[in-house]
This record gives structure tokens, C-alpha cells and sequence, in this order.
């Protein structure tokens, strides 16, 4: 079968799924296309900051995630693998809220907009010519050709997507591999506070999710747990036990069944990447080390921030190359910074000597520690003409 459409936008996490919306709102026939089923599981830190609700908003969707009922955060706490501790306000609040109910709730929200969803569908290729793009998909036994005036990456960060203009990545090779696990708990006890435990060879999150269960998902140098088992209950537990005071914590918290997820390798990135062949988003556009705690808000912006230039794109009023190079500086401008600042974050976090001397410092220069974690933070998202018509 063939559909004639004017975007398809690959991915249905959260920055497809919210640029899919936006779109659809301006009246563009927009097919999001993702190779999973959905509602599922996957590994994040389901910790949406403070800085996100300015694009929520932007974007529409601030209604939509709020009826989910977000656990209300307060408060950062830092606990280190010989037990110090640094804990840290949060202002305005963030929340939690898992990536099950969210990415769901989003979909819908692209539905009712008109969009086109197509899930459990593979993508085999993609080809580019004078009109626009020809994306052929797989369902089953059922081939489709999705006809687009464009196309929009928003494959998270290991697509498997090939022909799509895109070039060899061969920066991935000398980077530190990392591995994503993570799984909800019940029986755990938690104030409005995230929990983040550091440990030899990574660190783990704890974040109070909407029914009342813990999501627990833990960032882990690949080389240091190739011998923790396959599962991601065994390589978590493996990693529990490097921090005292998360192996007490959990104790008694029972994981919830089929809440599991993992994904490997994982590259941080310490620059953006908002443009191969094609537009990216999410963490196809950049990858910030978890514990700043801004995956989520990232994907939201960077399809708040694509969205008017793809609406300009398909109306005429601005050419291919002037889309790449206005998204491509927006992003730059806007995720340099967190980008760099994460990574330098992620090597101290990494040190046993910062890990010892932190806490007292956190104490002695309170607005140092707030400075830091404030670098690594998106800033509101500036009000757009797009938005508001």
C-alpha cells in the first residue's frame, strides 16, 4: 500500500511523538512510524525537571501530562559510595512520571490531532529524489511506501535505520561504552525527593513515579559488568551492592514484573548532532549524561524548537538548507553548554577523590554545587509566534 503524506517522522519516543502533534495541529498529513509496540517500558530516568514545563506548555501538552498525576519532586539527594551525602533543593519542582503512561498518553495527544501512528512497523529503507523522500516500512507480511515531503529522525540514540543519508559513525568506536537497565519497585517509601546512589563503575537513580512505584535506572560502564549476569535484575543487583547504602535501601523492594528494560551500548555526547541527512531530535540529536537529569526535558525542546522550521519548510517560506542551518544553530546554542557542562559533571562524578571531598564542599559552597547542577539545565523555552496562532 501506498500513503502520500507530507512528514514522517521515525520514532515514537518523546520528541517524535510531540513534533508529530505539532505538526498535525497545523493541518500537515504527518505518519509517525516506530518499530515497537507501545505502551512499553524503557530505560530512562522518568524525571522530567523543572525546565520542561515551559515547552510542555508551548507544545500543548501541559493538561495532558499533569491528568497523568506526576509524583511532585522537591529535592535531589546525592549518596556516595562511602556514604556521603549532598542533597540539594530543586526549584520550582520537577516530577515523575514513567515513559509506560507517558509516551502513551502522548500518542493520544497525536491522534486526536489527526496524525497517523504506525507502530510494529520497520522501517528497510529510505530514499531520497527530486519530490521529497520514499520510506519503505514492514508490518508483518504487509510492505508499505510512505511518500513524504520530508522526513524527521527521531529514532533515539541506536537506530537501527539505515539508508537515510546518513554517515558511518565512527566517533562511537573511541568512546566509553556504557549499558541502560532499569525496573520499577514496590514497597519502597519515598519523600518528594530523587535518589542518586554513585558507586565503582556508575551510579544509580531512584525517582518516585505516578502510581506510587520507584523506577530504578542505573548507568553502568559496560566493561565493568560484562560478568554480572544477562538479566536486568542480575546486573542491577550487581550494581546495588557496590553502593551500602543502596543495598539497604532496597532491601526490602520487590520488583515490579515486567517493568525490565536495557539498552546497549550507550555514548554520551559532549557535542549536538542536530542535523545528517536528515533533521534529529531527542537523543538522536544529543545524548546528556542521566544524571543531569535533562534527557526528557532535551527531547521535548528539540521538537518545540524543529517544529516552526518544519511548518516553514512545507509552507515555502524557507528552503532545506536554511531549515538545517537555523535548527542546527538553534540547537547548538541551546544544548552546547548543558551538553559540555554534563560531561564535566559525569567525569567528577566518576572520581573517588571528588566523591570524598564533595559533600563537605557542597556544605561550605551550597551555591557552587546549585551553579553546577544549574549549568547542566536547559532555560525556558523563549515564546514562539508558532505556538501562539
Amino acid at each position: 500500500m501506498e500513503h502520500n503524506v507530507d512528514v514522517v517522522v521515525l520514532g515514537g519516543g518523546i520528541a517524535g511523538s510531540c513534533i508529530t502533534k505539532a505538526l498535525a495541529n497545523k493541518q500537515w498529513e504527518t505518519a509517525l512510524i516506530d518499530r515497537r509496540t507501545f505502551p512499553r517500558h524503557k530505560v530512562c530516568g522518568e524525571f522530567l525537571s523543572p525546565e520542561a514545563k515551559s515547552t510542555l506548555h508551548a507544545l500543548g501538552l501541559t493538561e495532558t501530562v499533569v491528568s497523568l498525576l506526576p509524583s511532585r519532586i522537591e529535592r535531589a539527594k546525592i549518596i556516595f559510595e562511602r556514604g556521603g551525602e549532598v542533597e540539594l533543593p530543586i526549584p520550582g519542582a520537577a516530577w515523575g512520571l514513567s515513559r509506560y503512561v507517558m509516551d502513551e498518553a502522548l500518542h493520544r495527544a497525536a491522534l486526536q490531532a489527526g496524525a497517523q501512528l504506525h507502530l510494529s512497523t520497520t522501517v528497510t529503507g529510505i530514499e531520497q529524489h527530486g519530490k521529497g523522500y520514499t520510506v519503505r516500512t514492514k508490518q508483518g507480511t504487509d510492505t508499505n511506501l510512505f511518500h513524504a515531503r520530508t522526513v524527521i529522525a527521531a529514532w533515539g540514540a541506536n537506530s537501527r535505520i539505515t539508508n537515510a543519508g546518513r554517515r558511518p559513525d565512527t566517533a562511537a568506536s573511541s568512546q566509553k561504552a556504557y549499558i541502560g537497565v532499569k525496573t520499577h519497585y514496590n514497597g519502597l517509601k519515598m519523600e518528594p525527593v530523587i535518589e542518586m546512589y554513585f558507586f565503582h563503575g556508575g551510579y544509580l537513580g531512584l525517582c518516585p513515579v505516578e502510581d506510587g512505584s520507584v523506577n530504578a535506572a542505573a548507568l553502568l560502564n559496560r566493561s565493568e559488568f560484562v560478568k554480572a549476569g544477562k538479566s536486568v535484575l542480575s546486573i542491577l543487583e550487581a550494581a546495588i551492592q557496590r553502593n551500602r547504602r543502596l543495598a539497604e535501601r532496597l532491601a526490602t523492594a520487590v520488583p515490579v514484573y515486567d517493568t525490565q528494560a536495557a539498552i546497549a551500548p550507550v555514548y554520551l555526547q559532549h557535542k549536538p548532532a542536530p542535523w545528517d541527512g536528515l533533521p534529529r531530535l531527542g537523543d538522536a540529536a544529543a545524548m546528556i549524561a542521566p544524571l543531569c537529569g535533562d534527557g526528557m526535558s532535551m527531547a521535548l525542546r528539540s521538537a518545540a524548537l524543529c517544529a516552526p522550521l518544519a511548518d516553514s519548510f512545507l509552507r515555502g517560506s524557507i528552503s532545506l538548507l536554511e531549515w538545517e542551518q537555523r535548527y542546527t544553530q538553534t540547537i547548538r546554542q541551546e544544548f552546547a553548554s548543558p551538553l559540555r557542562w554534563g560531561s564535566v559533571l559525569q567525569w567528577l562524578m566518576s572520581k573517588p577523590t571528588v566523591q570524598q571531598f564533595l559533600p563537605s564542599a557542597a556544605r561550605f559552597a551550597p551555591l557552587l554545587a546549585n551553579g553546577l547542577v544549574r549549568a547542566t539545565r536547559l532555560k525556558p523555552l523563549e515564546p514562539q509566534e508558532f505556538y501562539t496562532k
